[in-house]
C-alpha cells in the first residue's frame, strides 16, 4: 500500500473517532458546584430555570448539577444564599458551550456537532464551578409599632420581591 494512502486512512479513522469531540473528550456527567460563604453556615437554596427547588442546605457545600436541559439547550440555576442579619445574595449559574464541542467544527464531526453531543449534553459546561459570597451586615431598622422595618435601596431588594412591593404615597 502506498504510504500516502496509509497515512490518509489513519487520518480518516482518527477524524471519525473524534466525530463527537465533547462526548469523547469532555463529560456528559453532572458537574460539581462548590458553594461557600463568609461567614459560613448560611442557608443555600438552588432553583432551576423552571423555579423548581433542586437543593437546600448550608454552606460550605458541594453538589452535582446537570448541564443539559434539552436537545441544544443547557440548564440555568439561581443560587440563593441567606443568613440571618445579612443581605440575601443571589448568584446565577448558567451553562455555556464547552471547548470540546467546538472541536467538532475543526475536525469535521457533523454527527457529533448535530446529534451526539447535543443529545448527551456533553456540549455544555457550567460557566462557573465556584460560588463564593461575603456577606455585609444589614443596616439596623427602625421600630414601627411592634414591627421592625429595614430601609434598603431598591437594588438590594431581590427581584422576586420587587413584583410584590406596594408603592406608598
Amino acid at each position: 500500500m502506498n504510504p500516502k494512502i496509509y497515512k490518509g486512512l489513519i487520518a480518516s479513522i482518527a477524524l471519525t473517532a473524534l466525530a463527537s469531540c465533547a462526548t469523547i473528550m469532555g463529560n456528559s456527567a453532572p458537574e460539581t458546584l462548590n458553594v461557600r460563604s463568609t461567614p459560613d453556615q448560611a442557608r443555600v437554596i438552588i432553583t432551576d430555570e423552571s423555579g423548581a427547588i433542586i437543593f437546600e442546605g448550608k454552606t460550605p457545600t458541594s453538589l452535582p448539577l446537570e448541564k443539559k436541559k434539552g436537545y441544544f439547550s443547557g440548564k440555568k440555576y439561581d443560587v440563593r444564599i441567606l443568613k440571618e442579619g445579612y443581605n440575601e445574595q443571589i448568584v446565577t449559574v448558567d451553562t455555556k458551550v464547552g471547548g470540546w464541542y467546538i472541536g467538532n467544527i475543526l475536525f469535521g464531526g457533523l454527527i457529533g456537532l448535530l446529534i451526539v453531543d447535543p443529545a448527551t449534553g456533553a456540549m455544555w459546561t457550567l460557566d462557573t464551578n465556584e460560588v463564593n459570597v461575603t456577606f455585609s451586615a444589614l443596616k439596623q431598622g427602625a421600630i414601627i409599632g411592634s414591627e421592625k422595618a429595614n430601609i434598603v435601596l431598591i437594588q438590594d431588594v431581590p427581584l422576586y420581591f420587587r413584583d410584590k412591593m406596594i408603592k406608598v404615597q
